[in-house]
């Protein structure tokens, strides 16, 4: 049987019953502080723009991007 796309990138399944699932696994980012205009991003793009919140989300760049956001407002009101 020919390996799928995931399996030629190093992927592996497990066995969950009669099905084959993809072990998928988030990579680890840096936690770093969030302030107010970070939050308030994050619900915007949750609310307005889902596809691009859930991309950062499982790339692991959520918080830094948010943190990235929030350091540029607090700079904008100083």
């Amino acid at each position: 049987m020919e390996k799928s796309l995931f399996e030629q990138m190093g992927g592996k399944y497990e066995q969950q019953g009669d099905y084959l699932l993809p072990n998928l696994i988030v990579p680890e980012e840096e936690q770093k502080a969030i302030g107010i205009w970070g939050q308030r991003h994050a619900r915007y793009l949750k609310q307005r723009h889902k596809i691009l919140y859930f991309n950062l989300l499982t790339s692991g760049k959520l918080n830094s991007y948010l943190a990235s956001i929030d350091e540029q407002a607090e700079d904008m009101l100083s």
